[in-house]
């Protein structure tokens, strides 16, 4: 079995959405000290690789600890829109890439902009769904989108749009994934379990492929 893994590491020094703060790590217990090393998290929902609920931006919506666990775990296809840099993706762009997706699909768009990670330019000009392009997806009834970017949305954006459609349509949202390239053209099983945290939002995500 091959597993690839498409989850950032989460340290203090990662990158977070503007205005986030960067998770804190410490020691609480150590070997040396009390024989068992034990560290105290706090972070954001949505720090580093994480999936969004659809009670992330939907009032009244179903949160993580609602949500069934096989929500998490589909048939994984990756759509290239590494060209479309500094543009949003038309409904006639995925039209050419993606015409064979199947109910149950986690769709992963692989933008490039994963080697930006740790650089201001992760933050600006990368590809975005229009509106349409984003409804289109869901005439497939899929369980989940993923991108190697810091959002489905603009950065900045208050209108969400493209959240409020995919999740509205109980789509997983699963963000800054990373090692999209490898999984061009292969068919997979795609993992994206989170933390089974009560009334939460989001949370951070141990991604993986399963090449089949």
């Amino acid at each position: 079995m091959i597993v690839i893994d498409l989850s950032r590491v989460i340290e203090e020094t990662m990158p977070v959405y503007p205005g986030a703060e960067p998770p804190r790590i410490a020691d609480v217990s150590t070997i040396a000290r009390a024989g068992y090393a034990e560290k105290s998290l706090s972070l954001y929902s949505h720090t580093g690789t994480h999936l969004d609920a659809p009670g992330h931006v939907l009032e009244g919506a179903p949160r993580l600890d609602e949500v069934r666990a096989g929500q998490f775990i589909g048939p994984g296809r990756v759509l290239d829109v590494s060209a479309f840099r500094g543009r949003t993706v038309e409904v006639a762009d995925l039209e050419k890439r993606g015409t064979d997706l199947r109910e149950g699909d986690y769709v992963l768009l692989h933008s490039g902009w994963a080697r930006f990670w740790g650089d201001n330019r992760y933050y600006v000009g990368y590809p975005v769904l229009s509106e349409p392009a984003a409804r289109w997806l869901t005439r497939f009834r899929l369980r989940g989108i993923g991108v190697d970017m810091i959002s489905v949305d603009s950065l900045g954006s208050t209108a969400m749009a493209n959240h409020r459609i995919f999740l509205e349509n109980k789509m997983t949202i699963v963000e800054n994934l990373t090692g999209l390239e490898a999984l061009i053209g292969k068919s997979f099983l795609f993992s994206c379990l989170p933390l089974k945290l009560a009334a939460a939002d989001g949370s951070p995500v141990r991604a993986v492929a399963i090449l089949l």
